[in-house]
């Protein structure tokens, strides 16, 4: 499941920064190697939120720096989706 999602948001995070996805390393931090601003940051989360059904909380976001830290929380919350 996670390779999958890494894959998906690579795909968003490449979509959003225009950077191809095979350049999009999960340790890519997004402001300083992917140009990403806060209004792309937001665009990206807000993908997220639509593919997985999810919500970021706003606290959280200031805190995600690279694509690997996007990964993590999106994992995190679809787990604590499929939990009863």
């Amino acid at each position: 499941m996670n390779e999958n999602i890494e894959k998906e948001i690579v795909a968003i995070v490449s979509e959003v920064s225009g950077v191809d996805e095979e350049e999009i390393s999960l340790d890519a931090d997004l402001a300083k190697d992917l140009d990403i601003d806060s209004i792309k940051a937001i665009e990206i989360i807000v993908a997220i939120e639509k593919k997985y059904k999810v919500s970021v909380r706003d606290e959280d976001i200031p805190s995600i720096n690279t694509v690997r830290q996007i990964v993590e929380l999106s994992v995190k919350l679809l787990t604590s989706m499929e939990k009863p």
